[in-house]
């Protein structure tokens, strides 16, 4: 080999070690022998702590089960998380972490709106390392829709599908005049949207808008808010918000002697919610868990005729899972069962899926063929799922609840609430 051979060919051996020592690394994070980590970015403290509490919860519920029995194909499957507040800066340092430093398989069971969209420009500019977001917990659209739709997969259905849904109800039922109370940040808007676009099918407009800001707590008054929707006219108010502001909210409405139906959206936290308006009822001996609906994007853990509720409830009992010490408060006191903990146990039934499809060796490039080719997948609840190309949404059925009994129970007429 004559002497400047011998010296391209130590450049290119130089340029090349980088990328290879890289590539080394990457292929080392994915087939860590003894286990597949799912990074998590959410809410673990302050006022909407109990969203990502519940669905870490619900999620190791069935992780605890597959690695009791052997997990994928030996290795276990564990969640690294991390508490982002729900706001976005720590959400997109949490995720930037969980992929440089500790090296996740993927990203799994994120917990809102501000916080998903914030780091789907993060997700983009890791498109060569195919860095996905599993089963966001947000039926927010930015995701769901170029050019970011490729870097997500849901399970839920949007909000958009969800307010739709409620402004159709309460339309049938003579409720036209229809009011929105909203957190003023890309998930209120989002759901604001979502009715603005339904009534406009319908000829109608929003008759009124209150907003609050995020991260507000229960303790804070929500009085200019009603009273805004209540001049108005609303003889039907949809909540797109956080339970701590909702709560407030209906609290206020309640004590101004406001009875119009109030309808909440999946991310309230519905038993979050009412817990705290049936601590004010114990309080004041006043009533205010009346005239409440509740959408949801699962369906109920109190029907016991679906094979995924009996196992979830059965898990959640034996397991009881909890976040790390580290990562949460220690006042909280976690719920038995509940709409969120049940979507995070059948967001880590489909991952579980996945993971299997993937192999002995699961590497992050197969997964996006593996997860857009599952057709009609049971997963123990009333609708099979099914991904694609061009569909990275599995579920579109909303489920819409009231509370009556001490439970939330499914809607079976609306006309109760008919003008």
């Amino acid at each position: 080999m004559s002497g400047s051979v011998l010296k391209l060919f130590l450049v290119i051996c130089l340029l090349l070690i980088p990328s290879l020592l890289t590539g080394v690394q990457l292929l080392f994070a994915e087939q860590q022998n003894d286990s597949i980590v799912l990074g998590m970015s959410a809410a673990f403290k302050g006022p909407s702590r109990g969203l990502g509490i519940e669905l870490y919860r619900g999620a190791m519920a069935y992780f605890e089960h597959i690695n009791k029995n052997g997990g994928i194909y030996g290795k276990k499957i564990v969640i690294k998380a991390y508490d982002d507040g729900y706001n976005p800066s720590p959400t997109i340092k949490n995720t930037i972490k969980l992929v440089e430093e500790d090296k996740v398989f993927t990203l799994f069971n994120y917990v809102g709106t501000p916080t998903v969209t914030r780091i789907l420009p993060i997700l983009k500019s890791y498109s060569n390392r195919n860095i996905y977001l599993f089963f966001p917990f947000t039926g927010a659209l930015p995701h769901r829709k170029p050019p970011y739709n490729e870097y997500v997969f849901n399970l839920r259905a949007s909000y958009e599908q969800e307010t739709g849904g409620l402004v159709e109800n309460f339309i049938k039922i003579g409720r036209k005049k229809i009011g929105i109370f909203y957190q003023a940040d890309a998930y209120g808007r989002s759901g604001w949207d979502g009715v603005r676009k339904t009534l406009a099918e319908y000829g109608s407009k929003i008759v009124a808008e209150a907003t609050y800001k995020r991260g507000a707590k229960y303790s804070e008054s929500f009085r200019k808010q009603v009273e805004i929707l209540k001049n108005a006219g609303a003889d039907a108010v949809i909540s797109v918000g956080a339970y701590a502001a909702c709560a407030g909210f209906i609290r206020d409405a309640r004590d101004a002697e406001w009875d119009v139906p109030i309808a909440n959206v999946s991310f309230t936290g519905s038993e979050f919610m009412i817990n705290l308006l049936l601590e004010e009822e114990k309080k004041t001996g006043k009533k205010y868990t009346y005239n409440l609906i509740n959408s949801q994007v699962v369906p109920s853990y109190e029907d016991m005729s679906l094979s995924a509720v009996r196992q979830y409830r059965t898990l959640m009992d034996n397991y009881n899972p909890m976040v790390p010490s580290e990562i949460m408060e220690k006042d909280y006191k976690p719920l038995k069962y509940s709409f969120v903990s049940f979507e995070g146990f059948l967001n880590a039934k489909v991952i579980v899926e996945v993971l299997k499809r993937l192999g002995k060796e699961p590497k992050r490039e197969n997964i996006k063929k593996v997860v857009e080719n599952i057709k009609n997948l049971d997963i123990g609840i009333d609708e099979k799922i099914s991904f694609s190309s061009i569909k990275h949404q599995a579920l579109d059925k909303v489920y819409y609840t009231t509370y009556k009994n001490n439970k939330f129970v499914p809607i079976k007429d609306w006309s109760e609430w008919k003008k």
